[in-house]
């Protein structure tokens, strides 16, 4: 038997070695129980809102519709008027495009950099994991509403302020997530055969990693925005969000609580629209994270 034979054979056998790894895991699709069907049909809801609600809202959010403040609801206003006699029901249908989009806008940013930071320490490791790590480490110590408040007081507080803001501060809980999944994921066998068959890195990170976690992701992105939509609110409501007469779901609450010893609802309605939101991806979450055996939970942080 000749060297070249030998050679060839020992080839063989190499490859051989990687004929039982398994392929990637079979991608599942989503199923939800009926409570999460209802959740979906809530979330769904307030997304056409945010697309067409100030075309569709009777008065504009800066009309003063009413003689007086906090009119009762009737039926020229549905739910009513606030302190300064403008509609309720019309400055909600405004503020969702105001406190939804700024906070979807503000998640799909951390998403951006979270998964791009998380992906490349990982796969760099040595000191470029150490770095990131530790600068994400000493941001994620620090309160949210504190790097909040530093953030407002060193640029003012304007839409897009708030915008870079949320997605800079949820961005270190996103790296954290996309880390962990993507260390979890480039020690799997499949991922170990592509590098065998000579896939360079990037090809891993785009055909083995990103689509592996995909669905961990996904999940973690709805209760990314949960939190950012309160994080939003909660500046609002403390006065330093989003600024008046643009209308905000937390600066409603804030603006009309003086009208609850008067029996006026208009500070419960914004804040049952921000409960309503945020407990139905809440249940979406859940639901989909049950279907998973609780492991996408435990992956969340």
């Amino acid at each position: 038997m000749n060297e070249s034979n030998i050679k060839g054979e020992d080839i063989v056998e190499r490859l051989d070695r990687f004929d039982e790894l398994p392929d990637a895991p079979p991608r599942k699709r989503i199923k939800l129980s009926w409570v999460g069907k209802l959740a979906a049909l809530v979330v769904a809801a307030w997304l056409v809102i945010v697309a067409i609600g100030p075309s569709i809202a009777p008065f504009h959010q800066m009309d003063f519709a009413g003689d007086d403040g906090f009119l009762p609801g009737d039926g020229e206003f549905l739910l009513g008027t606030d302190y300064l006699g403008r509609d309720t029901f019309s400055r909600i249908l405004w503020g969702a495009r105001t406190t939804i989009g700024i906070s979807l806008l503000s998640t799909l940013g951390a998403y951006l950099i979270g998964i791009t930071l998380g992906i490349a320490a990982a796969v760099r490791g040595g000191w470029t994991d150490t770095i990131i790590s530790r600068i994400n480490d000493a941001i994620l110590s620090l309160p949210t509403i504190m790097l909040g408040l530093i953030a407002i007081a060193a640029f003012g507080s304007s839409i897009p302020i708030l915008i870079i803001m949320a997605a800079v501060i949820y961005a270190t809980s996103v790296f954290r997530i996309a880390r962990a999944l993507a260390l979890d994921i480039m020690v799997q066998d499949f991922v170990e055969s592509a590098r065998a068959r000579g896939e360079g890195t990037w090809w891993i990170v785009t055909r083995e990693i990103l689509p592996n976690a995909a669905m961990p992701l996904a999940t973690d992105f709805g209760l990314r925005l949960v939190f950012v939509v309160l994080f939003i609110s909660s500046l609002s409501f403390l006065g330093l969000g989003v600024q008046p007469p643009t209308a905000d779901w937390g600066s409603m609450v804030r603006e009309n609580l003086q009208g609850l010893p008067y029996g006026s609802y208009a500070s419960i309605w914004p804040a049952v629209a921000i409960g309503s939101f945020t407990i139905a991806i809440n249940l979406i979450v859940d639901d989909v994270s049950a279907e998973s055996g609780g492991s996408l939970a435990r992956k969340m942080v």
